[in-house]
């Protein structure tokens, strides 16, 4: 039995982790470097990476991916980011438990959806990596839930949540621009019997 043979693709989606891990280093950079992990510093840095994030994904997602329901699947966790972002940066003095609200929601929201995206789209050289991030954002989601102990933890978090995330998305998007996939199957002619005319 020989192995199905494999091609080099270039996949027209590989620019959209690429773009997506931009927001994702930022934040985690920001915040390994700022001293104050406030709850408001946090509520600040939370409210722009949100919103950038969720204009990414929504544009970028609508314009190359093909199936209709994804793109609504990723219209919605844009405009999620957008609303929860939002929030975070007009209330950014609203305290610890805030913040908590506005990342956990969004986070839910988000790493849900993407998760579905992620299972159902087996076929999709994407669908790994979609299933992937939708894990580690619904993880996050549930320490922010789980232990919430102070703000330097939870905005320490963030970090740590942008730096995995962003590390990953940059490896996905490199991997579908330079991966192989399986090269489409064609269906053999088949073979003339004798005496009848090709």
């Amino acid at each position: 039995m020989t192995d199905s043979p494999r091609i080099s693709t270039r996949s027209p989606y590989w620019g959209v982790p690429v773009a997506r891990a931009i927001p994702f280093i930022v934040t985690a950079l920001v915040i390994t470097f700022v001293s104050n992990h406030s709850s408001q510093v946090g509520l600040l840095s939370y409210g722009v990476f949100a919103i950038v994030s969720g204009l990414i994904v929504a544009v970028l997602s609508w314009r190359t991916v093909t199936e209709r329901s994804l793109r609504v699947n990723f219209l919605i966790q844009g405009i999620s980011g957008v609303v929860f972002g939002g929030l975070a940066l007009a209330f950014n003095s609203g305290g610890l438990g805030f913040f908590l609200f506005c990342a956990t929601m969004n986070s839910a929201v988000c790493g849900f959806l993407e998760l579905y995206a992620g299972l159902r789209s087996t076929k999709n050289p994407a669908g790994r990596d979609w299933a992937i991030t939708g894990l580690f954002t619904i993880v996050f989601a549930l320490v922010l839930i789980f232990f919430p102990t102070d703000p330097v933890f939870a905005v320490g978090m963030l970090g740590a949540y942008g730096a995995i995330v962003g590390l990953f998305l940059v490896i996905a998007g490199l991997s579908l621009r330079w991966g192989t996939h399986p090269a489409p199957v064609t269906r053999a002619a088949r073979p003339s019997r004798p005496g009848k005319a090709s």
